[in-house]
């Protein structure tokens, strides 16, 4: 039980220390995670909202297509991202390959098909009397969405942060096409299955501290946020 003890305490150590190693996978997960939740809710929530709102031909191939895209394992995903950006890939001209890009797009393609089925799923389920008091005010597509989404801002919001708390977990895809370069690529989950397999069970525990820390805040925006959904 001693090196656990000592692992935790070497892990603030390193915390409290500014640790390069350490920070430097922290810092790539957060870059990452950051810009693939904007770009992902840029592109997913407007498609979330269409699907959820309007019926249209396709929209059910369309939900079915991204439901089953929640249940892919990101292994297989990071796999078939990995094919198009290697170098005799389609994509390979770009140089996109064990760079945080790679990751960033990996991340994106986690979180769009959770933030589109969810986001239809909640729109979908407005409740009637808003939905037709909306209706109504006879709104240009513009501000119906807007109207909508102000409507259900919470319950979006704990989409959001289930998207978010997804990638910011993630391995198999940053593991795979990032390349878990050390400074460069190496995010906190992969930093994590490297230094524990090293025996570097100090550095181990300090980003796990920190993922743990992460996945609270999450957590807690979800309950605040179901709360004044209320």
């Amino acid at each position: 039980m001693d090196y656990i003890f000592d692992g935790i305490i070497w892990a603030f150590f390193l915390l409290f220390n500014g640790d390069a190693q350490t920070y430097s996978a922290i810092k790539a997960t957060l870059y990452t995670s950051s810009i693939s939740i904007v770009i992902s809710l840029i592109i997913g929530l407007p498609i979330g909202f269409l699907l959820g709102f309007y019926k249209f031909f396709g929209a059910k191939i369309l939900k079915f297509i991204s439901d089953t895209m929640l249940a892919m394992p990101t292994v297989a995903i990071g796999l078939i991202i990995y094919a198009f950006i290697t170098r005799h890939g389609p994509l390979g001209e770009f140089g996109l390959l064990f760079t945080l890009k790679a990751v960033i797009i990996g991340q994106i393609i986690l979180a769009l098909p959770i933030i589109i089925s969810l986001s239809a799923s909640v729109v979908e389920n407005i409740d009637e009397k808003h939905y037709f008091t909306i209706i109504s005010y006879r709104l240009t597509p513009l501000k119906l969405a807007l109207c909508v989404i102000y409507e259900l801002r919470y319950s979006l919001l704990v989409v959001v942060a289930t998207a978010y708390g997804r990638i910011v977990a993630e391995v198999g895809v940053a593991m795979l096409v990032g390349g878990n370069i050390k400074y460069f690529t190496r995010t906190i989950t992969t930093a994590i299955s490297l230094e524990t397999n090293k025996g570097e069970f100090a550095m181990g525990i300090a980003l796990a501290l920190v993922l743990i820390f992460i996945a609270f805040l999450v957590n807690l925006a979800i309950h605040i946020f179901k709360r004044l959904d209320r």
